[in-house]
């Protein structure tokens, strides 16, 4: 059985004790730190009311960021198959002209 390992996460002024696979822990770390580091700067840049909207402003551009790099890789991948799709038609064309 893996052996747990229990931190404690300090995030928005709060302490979050976790117990967790020890090869999570430098993830959770530095997504604490990310998550703290983003509290701070809207709160030096916005008036905010208490530390639930920073969270929520926070969890909003996270996860924005998460969505647009799925699309961004959707339109990737889009402009790459249809590049593919180009030059299989190229190779197709001169293959045909080749047996011709």
């Amino acid at each position: 059985m893996d052996e747990k390992l229990k931190i404690k996460l300090s995030i928005a002024d709060r302490v979050y004790p976790l117990t967790i696979d020890p090869r999570q822990e430098e993830g959770l770390r530095k997504a604490a730190k990310n998550i703290e580091s983003l509290v701070k700067k809207f709160e030096q840049n916005y008036a905010v009311r208490d530390k639930q909207d920073v969270l929520a402003m926070c969890a909003l551009q996270f996860a924005s960021k998460i969505e647009q790099g799925g699309i961004d890789r959707s339109e990737s991948t889009k402009a790459a198959l249809e590049r593919l799709k180009a030059l299989d038609e190229l190779v197709t064309l001169r293959l045909d002209t080749v047996s011709e």
